[in-house]
């Protein structure tokens, strides 16, 4: 397919954007900060693999969006690479430690685990044993090569962006509360301006000696000793067992067929198979007799995500945990069985969607970066902190933020996701990838908590059911149900550029209808690649809701 095929039902207004995606031939690359975008670009010239690039980019976000991003965190991704001609998935997600159990919450009192401070930050952090797991499988560059860019920004500073100074801003509040995170994000006691060239030196070193000495700095040697003494001494739980036992694990995807494509995704302990729910429960009706950004397009898809959610929520936690049946909540009969549920005239409570039984038959915030190489490999990732700014607890002399990923995990002992020393909790991010003729067709997806299966079915739906380029499809108005970033609530929040015709027909339908500015933040900042496998030519973009740029060459 050469040229874009515009499908009936397609939304005209959609049409127009912002910015062309890319197109290049020999690679592309598309992440949330444009410096990113570059060092990943940069690699993938030096004859990188679209690993090497992928790496490199979350490596630099580790820097300049670090508030969503950073070597305190988890990440997750899918590799298609041209020789196995196969997707493999990498779970870089850390365990809660050893002596983290519910019963020591609840002896301080606690009926919920703290959001933030050295409490939250009861897992050990997995990136940067995932990004040597990556390497030591696909790297073509060497190790010290990728950390370069993020070195220099992190040493020499970098100018500051408008949504990186007001996330500071609005936040400032809660980093006042631990002096080194204020040391660092508050010089001054002041948020840096935009513009304002931001220089983090201890992350910096921090840096220096994982490029120099690899992942063992980080979970054996001197990085783990300061992170742990400075967590104990706060009256943290992880310990250097925890620490030196940690490790990544290569797992098998889940995936689906939608509309002649295959669809892949990370298996619990993420939500990678709500995406799937989602699909299957739609797939049966016709989108373009329907049409894009209408109203019956928002409440089929809201009724689905309520569906996918109420078994993603009874099921999703560390599968070394649980037996959870992924085949039969991935078949297209159990979704057949759970479609009856929709009412396309009005819209089910939250309450009134129960999980299914899915019997074998007789059976916060966030970063997502894609790269494709001139080899054709393709790297969908990604990777967060969790809550913006993750615990908000910085190990001295470190200038890494700990996430607060544990933080998800339920004190109650009979729920699916209980806290148990050891133990994966549930994870939100997922970066997604389709498959067409068994070779890569398109790598999404994007920030959001919750919204991320969501924008992950408004992105394919738009691409392969309107024909959509990928730019539009990132850029189309999007909707939200449920909550995003640990908010609980279940309103269906629709961005400004939905009609409000088409919003006053929700409501009509029983939706509790929010109606957000044009541009939201809370829908996530999105990025994609798609792959025009007959002309050899690759289409990337990237969301204007954040800082992101997509490159090609």
């Amino acid at each position: 397919m050469a040229h874009q095929e515009i499908k009936q039902g397609a939304e005209p207004s959609a049409l127009d954007t912002g910015r062309p995606p890319t197109m290049g031939t020999r690679g592309a690359v598309a992440a949330p900060h444009y410096l990113a975008s570059q060092a990943g670009l940069e690699m993938l010239k030096k004859g990188g693999h679209a690993a090497d690039a992928a790496i490199a980019m979350n490596a630099t976000l580790a820097v300049v969006y670090n508030h969503m991003a950073g070597l305190g965190g988890d990440m997750f991704c899918q590799v298609w690479d041209s020789k196995p001609q196969k997707v493999e998935a990498l779970n870089g997600s850390g365990r809660s430690g050893q002596n983290a159990t519910i019963d020591l919450y609840k002896g301080k009192g606690m009926d919920v685990i703290p959001q933030r401070g050295p409490l939250a930050a009861n897992t050990v952090p997995g990136v940067v044993d995932a990004w040597a797991k990556l390497h030591e499988r696909y790297g073509r560059l060497n190790w010290d090569e990728l950390f370069q860019p993020a070195i220099q920004y992190a040493e020499d500073g970098f100018p500051i962006s408008q949504k990186f100074s007001d996330y500071t801003i609005n936040y400032a509040s809660t980093l006042q509360q631990f002096p080194e995170t204020a040391r660092v994000f508050l010089p001054g006691r002041f948020a840096p301006e935009p513009g304002q060239v931001f220089r983090q030196p201890d992350l910096a070193k921090s840096l220096k000696l994982i490029a120099e000495k690899g992942p063992e700095v980080f979970y054996k040697g001197e990085l783990a000793e300061s992170i742990i003494r400075s967590l104990q001494d706060a009256g943290g739980l992880l310990t250097r067992e925890d620490f030196a036992e940690h490790s990544s694990d290569w797992v098998e995807p889940v995936r689906t067929d939608y509309k002649g494509l295959i669809v892949t995704e990370l298996p619990p302990n993420t939500q990678g198979i709500a995406t799937l729910m989602i699909l299957n429960l739609i797939e049966p009706y016709n989108l373009n007799e329907i049409g894009d950004n209408t109203a019956d397009y928002y409440h089929l898809m809201t009724e689905a995500i309520k569906i996918a959610f109420a078994d993603r929520d009874r099921w999703v936690t560390d599968p070394a945990f649980l037996d959870i049946p992924l085949d039969r909540l991935t078949s297209k009969d159990y979704a057949q069985e759970r479609r009856s549920i929709i009412n396309m005239v009005h819209a089910k409570l939250e309450q009134e969607v129960e999980p299914g039984e899915p019997r074998l038959a007789a059976d916060g915030n966030t970063t997502y970066m894609c790269a494709v190489d001139d080899n054709g490999n393709a790297c969908s990732l990604i990777q967060s902190v969790y809550h913006e700014f993750g615990s908000a607890f910085m190990p001295a002399g470190t200038g890494i933020l700990l996430q607060n990923r544990g933080s998800f995990f339920k004190l109650d002992p009979n729920h699916p996701n209980k806290l148990e020393p050891k133990k994966r909790t549930f994870h939100t991010i997922i970066p997604a990838m389709a498959l067409k003729n068994n070779r890569p067709f398109m790598l999404f997806g994007t920030m959001g908590g919750e919204g991320q299966p969501q924008t992950q079915t408004a992105m394919l739906t738009r691409v392969v059911d309107f024909g959509y380029n990928i730019q539009q499809a990132i850029e189309a108005p999007r909707w939200l149900y449920g909550r995003t970033w640990g908010e609980e609530s279940k309103s269906l929040k629709l961005e400004g550029r939905i009609p409000d015709a088409v919003a006053a027909d929700l409501k009509r339908r029983s939706h509790d209808v929010q109606m957000m500015e044009d541009w939201s933040q809370n829908m996530g900042h999105a990025q994609g690649i798609t792959i025009d496998q007959e002309a050899g030519v690759f289409h990337a973009g990237a969301d204007p809701r954040g800082d992101g740029l997509a490159l090609s060459w």
